[in-house]
C-alpha cells in the first residue's frame, strides 16, 4: 500500500472515531439534572394544569366540529 493511501485511511478512522464519540458522549441539558434547572416551572399541581390548559386551548369562538373537506391538490 501506498504512503497517501495509508494516511488517507488512518485521518478517516480518526474522524469517524471523532464523530461515534461526539454522537454517544453528548452533555445532557441542565433541565434533566434536578436541582440547577434553568426552565421555570410552575410550582403547584393546580398551577402545572392551568399551563397546560392555556398551552393546549384553542379558540372558544371557532367552531371546528363539522370540519373542512379536504380538497386534493393535483
Amino acid at each position: 500500500m501506498s504512503p497517501r493511501l495509508v494516511i488517507a485511511f488512518a485521518l478517516a478512522g480518526i474522524v469517524a472515531a471523532g464523530v461515534v464519540t461526539w454522537i454517544l458522549v453528548q452533555p445532557r441539558p441542565a433541565a434533566v439534572s434536578g436541582s440547577g434547572s434553568t426552565a421555570t416551572q410552575p410550582a403547584s399541581e393546580t398551577e402545572r394544569r392551568e399551563h397546560r390548559g392555556k398551552f393546549f386551548s384553542g379558540d372558544p369562538d371557532r367552531d371546528v366540529r363539522g370540519g373542512q373537506e379536504m380538497k386534493p391538490r393535483w
